[in-house]
C-alpha cells in the first residue's frame, strides 16, 4: 500500500504503531502496511469505503487474543475496533444488552452481574478479548457444554460491509419460512464466526440469562485417562443437576495446575482430573456426584469442592494457568524458530478417548514429546499444546497434527471447534470443507 495514498485521518503508517499490532496470541508476527483506530461507526464506514475504492485489504482486530493469527496481517490495513467500546443499552426486563465491538468481555460480564444477569459465553481469554472478536470467531469456553457457543447468544448485529454500507441484521421471529435457501433465512449466522471476512461488526445485541444464585465447582482426580473420560461421558448423560462444564486435564496439565495452586502434594498419584460446575438455587446433589465419581474409581480423598465466588475464581485460575504457562514457554522459543502449537479439534464426546490414543500414535511416530492436553471434554473438545523448540520440531509437530486431523475427521469431528481458522489453520481447512479430501487422507495440506 502506497503511504502517499490519500487516507482517512484515523489511518497511520507509523512504524511503532504498526509494530504494536503485529502480534496476537498465535505466536506469529506480521507487520501490516497501515493501522486505523476508529472511534465511531461513521469512521469505520469511511475506512471501508476508502479501502474498497483503492483495493486495500482490511483485517479487523479486537483484543488481539486470537490463537490462530486472525487479527494480524502481513499487508493491507489492520482496523482496530478497540475504540468502539461503549455499552449502548442494558434491558434488564428483556434480558438483552447492546454493545459496540470493542467492549471487553470480562468487564462487561461483571457489569451485567450487577443487574443479576449472565452473559453465558466464557472464553478463557475473556479478560483480554472483545465482544466483536468473540462474535467474529464464534468463541466458546467451558460453559458451552450447557449454553452453547457465542452464536446462540447473538440476537442482532450491525455490520459495515467493505464498501461502507451499513447492515442491520436481526434473528427472525418466524416459526415457519420457505422463501429461498435455508442459509438465507438468518443472516446473523453468516457474520457470527466469519472471522471478519464478510464485514466489520460495529454493534451487537446479545441475549442474557438470570445470574445463578449458587454455583459449586467439583474437582475429581482419577488414576487414568480412561476412567476420567468414562466419568465425563456418564456425567454428561446421567448427572443431576446437569453440569454447566466438564473440563479435563491430563497429568501434564495437572502438574501446571498444582504449581499455580502452590500445592504440589494435591492428587500426586493422579493421571487425570475432571473439573465440573453445577449451578442452581438449591444445593447440588453432592452425594450423587460423589457416587458417580466413585463408580469410575475417582481418588475420593483428593476430591475438592469450590463454593463461593472467591473459591470459584481460584478454580478458574488453576485452569487458566495452563494456557498462560504454555504461552510463556512458547514465547521463549520464538527466537529459535519455534513457538507454541495448540490444537482445537473436536470429536463426538464418546469418541474422545479413541481420538487421543490415535493422536498419541502420530506424535510418538515422529519422536515428539507428549503435549499438554486439557480442555472441554464434555464437548469432545481437547486442546493439545506442544512447544516447538525450533523450526525443525515445528515442522514435525505440524505433520503430527495434520495426521491426527485425518483421524479426527474420520471419527466425525472438526479441525477447529472454537478458535476459528485464521492464518495458522488455513492449511487444514480443505481437509474438512472438501468432500473428497475429508473422505480421503490426501497430502495436499501437508
Amino acid at each position: 500500500m502506497d503511504a502517499r495514498t490519500a487516507a482517512p485521518s484515523v489511518v497511520t503508517h507509523d512504524a511503532d504503531v504498526r509494530a504494536s499490532f503485529a502480534r496476537d496470541a498465535s505466536g506469529l508476527e506480521m507487520l501490516p502496511d497501515a493501522v486505523a483506530r476508529p472511534t465511531t461507526v461513521q469512521e469505520v464506514r469511511e475506512l471501508l469505503a476508502w479501502a474498497s475504492r483503492d483495493g486495500i485489504s482490511v483485517t479487523p482486530a479486537g483484543g488481539q487474543s486470537s490463537t490462530t493469527g486472525a487479527s494480524i496481517a502481513a499487508r493491507g490495513l489492520v482496523v482496530s475496533l478497540r475504540g468502539l467500546d461503549r455499552i449502548l443499552d442494558v434491558d434488564v426486563a428483556a434480558r438483552t444488552v447492546r454493545v459496540e465491538p470493542g467492549v471487553m468481555l470480562g468487564p462487561l460480564k461483571r457489569r451485567l452481574a450487577e443487574d443479576g444477569l449472565l452473559l453465558a459465553p466464557d472464553p478463557t481469554s475473556e479478560e483480554d478479548c472483545t465482544v466483536g472478536g468473540a462474535i467474529a470467531c464464534n468463541a466458546s469456553g467451558a460453559r458451552s457444554l450447557r449454553w452453547g457457543a457465542t452464536r446462540a447468544h447473538v440476537r442482532g448485529l450491525t455490520v459495515a460491509t467493505i464498501g461502507g454500507e451499513l447492515l442491520e441484521l436481526r434473528r427472525p421471529a418466524l416459526e415457519k419460512n420457505t422463501v429461498g435457501y435455508a442459509p438465507m433465512h438468518d443472516l446473523v449466522d453468516w457474520f457470527t464466526g466469519s472471522e471478519g471476512t464478510l464485514g466489520v461488526i460495529v454493534a451487537a445485541e446479545l441475549t442474557l440469562l438470570p445470574l445463578p444464585a449458587r454455583v459449586t465447582g467439583l474437582a475429581f482426580p482419577f488414576p487414568s485417562e480412561r476412567a476420567a473420560l468414562a466419568f465425563v461421558a456418564d456425567a454428561r448423560e446421567r448427572a443431576t443437576p446437569a453440569p454447566r462444564c466438564l473440563e479435563y486435564m491430563d497429568v501434564r496439565a495437572l502438574e501446571i495446575a498444582r504449581t499455580a495452586a502452590a500445592d504440589p502434594a494435591w492428587a500426586a498419584e493422579a493421571a487425570a482430573l475432571v473439573y465440573a460446575e453445577v449451578d442452581g438455587d438449591d444445593a447440588p446433589e453432592l452425594d450423587d456426584w460423589l457416587a458417580l465419581a466413585e463408580s469410575h474409581d475417582a481418588m475420593v480423598d483428593d476430591i475438592r469442592v469450590y463454593e463461593g465466588e472467591g473459591a470459584l475464581r481460584d478454580a478458574r485460575r488453576l485452569r487458566h494457568a495452563i494456557p498462560a504457562t504454555m504461552n510463556e514457554r512458547g514465547a521463549r522459543r520464538r527466537p529459535f524458530g519455534g513457538r507454541k502449537v495448540s490444537t482445537d479439534w473436536a470429536v463426538p464426546y464418546r469418541k474422545l478417548g479413541e481420538a487421543l490414543a490415535l493422536a498419541r500414535q502420530e506424535i510418538a511416530a515422529r519422536g515428539l514429546e507428549a503435549p499438554v492436553t486439557y480442555g472441554h471434554a464434555g464437548n469432545g473438545h481437547p486442546h493439545q499444546n506442544f512447544i516447538a523448540a525450533d523450526a525443525d520440531e515445528l515442522a514435525r509437530i505440524t505433520d503430527a497434527v495434520t495426521a491426527t486431523l485425518h483421524h479426527v475427521l474420520r471419527l466425525g469431528g472438526t479441525v477447529a471447534a472454537e478458535h476459528g481458522i485464521g492464518k495458522l489453520k488455513a492449511r487444514w481447512l480443505p481437509l474438512q470443507v472438501s468432500p473428497l479430501s475429508s473422505r480421503r487422507a490426501g497430502s495436499r495440506c501437508r
